[in-house]
């Protein structure tokens, strides 16, 4: 009798995580309308770096971008942006809502995306559910694809407890949302190869329901540092 293989813990947590949004985009779109960019310091972080990026120009990917709110909101300061997901439904919502913008399928670990092509990445709340062990493969494939002195811009909750949903809006589906330490994200990012510009966190905003601080580094990657 010959028994089927279990899925590697990589495939399984990309899985569920597709499962997970594919069950809740529609509620999940609905909820957090206007909320990806409500608080003003987070839109002037993105600002900001819009600014470092258009220095030299390029396209820029928005990886885990959910229903391309902030694709769009990095669109509208001037970037060339496209967003990339797991979830397909979610790909639906964000091309139903921004029409003349760019959208594909994939997964931020296996990125279709030769070596040193991106001006810039950004990856905002899409690294929370990336099990802690995986982060430095994460981290890797990013620098693999930016280019030379690009930068990457990463926003996640601070913390050292996980956020479980469990049957969110009713959905048969759970998944956790991990809370990192800034101090320990800095520190893997430099071991990819970036040079930390950036490390700041901002206290919760409870106005767009905010349960815990919100942490954001910007990383470069060195200049003349070819692939990955």
């Amino acid at each position: 009798m010959t028994s089927t293989p279990s899925p590697s813990p990589r495939t399984d947590f990309v899985s569920n995580t597709r499962i997970f949004y594919d069950a809740i985009a529609e509620d999940y779109a609905e909820m957090f309308a206007g909320k990806h960019t409500a608080n003003p310091l987070d839109r002037a972080l993105l600002a900001g770096f819009a600014e470092l990026v258009t220095r030299g120009g390029g396209e820029v990917a928005d990886l885990g971008c959910g229903p391309g709110r902030v694709t769009a909101y990095l669109a509208s300061l001037g970037l060339s942006v496209f967003g990339l997901d797991l979830s397909e439904p979610m790909l639906t919502i964000a091309r139903r809502e921004n029409p003349g913008l760019r959208f594909r399928q994939g997964s931020m670990l296996e990125l279709d995306v030769p070596d040193g092509e991106l001006a810039a990445a950004v990856s905002w709340y899409s690294s929370i559910h990336t099990p802690v062990d995986q982060l430095p493969s994460l981290f890797g494939e990013f620098h693999r694809v930016l280019a030379p002195g690009a930068h990457l811009l990463l926003a996640f909750q601070a913390g050292d407890q996980p956020l479980t949903l469990n049957q969110p809006f009713g959905h048969p589906v759970t998944l956790d949302f991990e809370r990192r330490d800034p101090e320990r994200m800095a520190e893997l990012l430099e071991s990819a190869g970036f040079t930390l510009r950036l490390r700041t966190l901002r206290a919760p905003d409870e106005e767009i329901g905010d349960t815990a601080p919100q942490a954001f580094l910007i990383g470069r990657k060195g200049v003349g540092v070819a692939g990955g």
